[in-house]
C-alpha cells in the first residue's frame, strides 16, 4: 500500500463505457476521451468497468499470447496520461512471462503520476451461467492487499465476482480500505439489478465502507450490459447512474468522521418490468448490427406479433430508415395479415414491399411431383413455404447488405416450432429469449410508451388486432398455433419450469399442469436441440437462455418419466 498527501475531499469519475471486443484501439480511444471529460470535470480518478481495455467477455481470444499482451501494452501506453491528472483504475488481461501456466490474470491497475503504480488480480473466477472463466484466466492468490492510497483515501479494489464473497470484502478493510470499488462486467438479466444490488448493500453493511460499483454497457453478442453504475453508501442509501446509457459520472467524496461519504452523486431511476426488458433487446440489437459493420437491417412482416415486435425494436434501435420490412404472401395469408403488416409497417415508418412466394411454391411442386408421387401433403409442403421466404430474405440482404433479422421467440425455439433455413434464416433474432407470452405484453408496454433514445415514432406502433389475434403460422387452411401446442399461457408456464428452473416432471405436475402434457413439451424440448444449436444469436434477458446458459447434449435419449 503507498501513502501520498492527506486530503479530506475526493471527486471520482464512474466512467461507464460500452467497449467492443478486440478493438483495443478503438477501446483505448474510448478510456482516453471518457479520461479528458473526466479531468476537465475535475476529478481526482475515473474508474472503468471490468475487462475495458480487450473488451468483455473476450472468450479464447485471451489464450492468444499476442492478444492478452496487445492489452497489457495498452494499458501501459494509457498510464502516461494519468501524469499530471487524475488517476485511472482500469481492467485488462495481465500475462506474466516466465510462468509455467499460459493463461493471463484478470487484473485491476491503478495508474497515477504517469504511471502503473498498483495492480490486483481478480480472485474469484465464475464458472456459471453464461460464464467460464477459470478457462481463460487464472485466479490470483490474495497475497497482495488491494488497497492503495490515493492521496489519503485507501481505496480497496475489488473485480467483479469478487464483490459477491464476503471474506475478500472484510480482508481489504482489515487492510485499511476506506472505501469499495468494483468494476464489474455484469451481463443483464432481469434479476440482475436486484442481486447486484443486494451483495453491494451486504459488503457495506458487513463492514461499514462504501461501495462504487461500475459495469459496462451495451451489447457483444448475445449479451448485454446495462450499466447501472450505483453507489452504496454506509447508511445504506443508493446513488444511481442511468441504465443502458454510455458516460462519465462524477461524484464527490468528503471525509466524514472515521470514514468517507459520497455528498454529490446521480440520481436516476432505473427502469423495471417490461421497460427494462424491452431497453435491453433495443441495445442489444443495435450494438450486434452497429459493432457487426452494419447500418441497416431487413425483416418480414408477416402481419403477426413476432415479427411486428421486432420490426418495433429495430427501429427504436436503428432509426426507420434503416429497417426495410417485407411481406411474402402465399394462398394462405389472409386478407387481415395483409392489412396489418402494412399498417404496421405504416405506424412505424419503414420501407415496406411484398414479394409474392405463389410462383416459387409452384416452381417446387412441379420440379417434386415426381419425387412426391402418391404422397399427401404435409408438414414438407409447409416447410417449403418457409424456406421460400427464407431464401428470398437472404436474397435481398446479400442484394442490398442489410442484416437479416429473424423473428421466432423463445416459446418457439424451444420446441422446434421453427423451419431451419426457412423462418430461422438469419443473422440475429431480438427475440430469441423472449416467451411467447412476454411478447405480446412488450408489444402494449410499447404502444404505451417510447424507450429513452428510442428512434422510433411516439404512440401506438403495433396494431391492436395484431396483438388480439390467434397467432398462426398461415402454411395451410385455416391454421392456428394451437392446432399443435397448448396455450401459450401454460406451453409458457411449463417452458419456464423446465428451462429456467430445470424442475422435475413431477414437481411441475404439482403446480397445475397435466403431467402427460409436461412429459410431452419435455420431450419437444429435447428433441429441437439441434435446431438450436443451428439458431442465431438474440439478446439474453432471461435467467437461462438458450446458447451460453443452457449447454444440452444435441443427441439425447434421456426423457423423465
Amino acid at each position: 500500500m503507498t501513502t501520498s498527501p492527506r486530503t479530506d475531499v475526493m471527486k471520482i469519475a464512474l466512467a461507464q463505457l460500452n467497449p467492443t471486443v478486440g478493438d483495443i484501439e478503438g477501446n483505448k480511444a474510448r478510456i482516453t476521451d471518457a479520461y479528458r471529460e473526466a479531468a476537465e470535470a475535475g476529478a481526482d480518478l475515473m474508474v472503468c468497468p471490468e475487462l475495458i481495455v480487450s473488451g468483455y467477455p473476450p472468450e479464447d481470444l485471451i489464450l492468444r499470447p499476442a492478444y492478452a499482451a496487445a492489452c497489457r501494452a495498452a494499458v501501459e501506453a494509457l498510464a502516461p496520461l494519468t501524469k499530471d491528472g487524475p488517476a485511472l483504475i482500469l481492467n485488462s488481461p495481465w500475462p506474466v512471462t516466465g510462468e509455467e501456466d499460459p493463461r493471463p490474470y484478470n487484473a485491476v491497475v491503478l495508474c497515477a503520476e504517469g504511471k502503473i503504480a498498483h495492480t490486483r488480480y481478480k480472485e474469484k473466477l465464475p464458472n456459471y451461467g453464461v460464464f467460464d472463466e477459470p478457462r481463460t484466466f487464472r485466479p490470483g492468490d490474495g497475497i497482495e492487499s488491494g488497497v492503495y492510497d490515493l492521496n489519503g483515501l485507501k481505496l480497496g479494489l475489488l473485480v467483479c465476482e469478487d464483490m459477491w464473497f464476503p471474506e475478500t470484502a472484510a480482508r481489504l478493510a482489515e487492510a485499511g480500505a476506506d472505501i469499495f470499488i468494483a468494476p464489474h462486467g455484469s451481463p443483464f438479466r432481469m434479476r440482475g439489478p436486484a442481486r447486484r444490488m443486494a451483495q453491494a448493500t451486504a459488503r457495506v453493511a458487513e463492514t461499514g465502507k462504501p461501495l462504487i460499483f461500475v459495469n459496462q454497457v451495451g451489447g457483444q453478442d448475445e449479451l448485454v450490459f446495462d450499466g447501472g453504475a450505483f453507489i452504496v453508501q454506509p447508511g445504506g442509501e443508493v446513488l444511481r447512474a442511468p441504465q443502458f446509457t454510455e458516460g462519465v459520472v462524477l461524484t464527490e467524496w468528503a471525509r466524514a468522521g472515521a470514514g468517507w461519504q459520497c455528498t454529490s452523486g446521480p440520481s436516476a431511476r432505473w427502469l423495471d418490468g417490461d421497460g427494462l426488458m424491452y431497453e435491453a433487446l433495443v441495445t442489444g440489437t443495435r450494438d450486434y448490427v452497429h459493432k457487426s459493420g452494419f447500418s441497416q437491417v431487413i425483416l418480414g412482416l408477416s402481419g403477426g406479433i413476432d415479427s411486428a415486435m421486432v420490426a418495433a425494436i429495430c427501429v427504436d434501435a436503428l432509426g426507420p430508415e434503416n429497417v426495410r420490412c417485407v411481406m411474402m404472401p402465399s394462398r394462405y395469408t389472409s386478407r387481415e395479415s395483409l392489412e396489418d403488416a402494412a399498417a404496421c409497417a405504416e405506424r412505424l415508418g419503414v420501407p415496406y414491399e411484398t414479394v409474392g412466394i405463389e410462383r416459387g411454391v409452384a416452381a417446387f411442386d412441379e420440379m417434386l411431383s415426381d419425387s412426391f408421387a402418391g404422397r399427401a401433403p404435409d408438414v414438407t409442403e409447409e416447410n417449403i413455404q418457409s424456406r421460400l421466404r427464407g431464401g428470398i430474405l437472404m436474397a435481398m440482404s446479400n442484394k442490398f447488405g442489410a442484416l437479416l433479422m429473424t423473428t421466432g421467440n423463445k416459446s418457439e425455439m424451444a420446441v422446434g416450432y421453427a423451419t431451419l433455413y426457412g423462418d430461422m434464416n438469419g443473422a440475429y433474432n431480438p427475440l430469441k429469449d423472449v416467451y411467447k407470452t412476454k411478447v405480446f405484453t412488450l408489444a402494449r408496454w410499447r404502444n404505451e410508451h417510447r424507450p429513452q433514445d428510442g428512434l422510433g415514432p411516439d404512440g401506438l406502433v403495433i396494431p391492436e388486432r395484431i396483438i388480439t389475434k390467434p397467432p398462426t403460422a398461415e402454411l395451410r387452411e385455416d391454421q392456428k398455433d394451437e392446432d399443435s401446442l397448448p396455450p401459450y399461457e401454460v406451453l409458457d408456464a411449463i417452458l419456464e419450469g423446465l428451462v429456467e428452473d430445470e424442475a422435475s416432471v413431477n414437481e411441475i405436475a404439482e403446480r397445475g399442469h397435466d403431467p402427460a402434457l409436461v412429459r410431452r413439451i419435455q420431450h419437444l424440448l429435447y428433441l429441437a436441440e439441434y435446431k438450436r444449436n443451428q439458431a442465431p444469436p438474440g439478446p439474453k434477458v432471461t435467467h437461462r437462455n438458450f446458447g451460453r446458459d443452457r449447454r444440452y447434449p444435441i443427441i439425447n435419449k434421456w426423457r423423465e418419466r
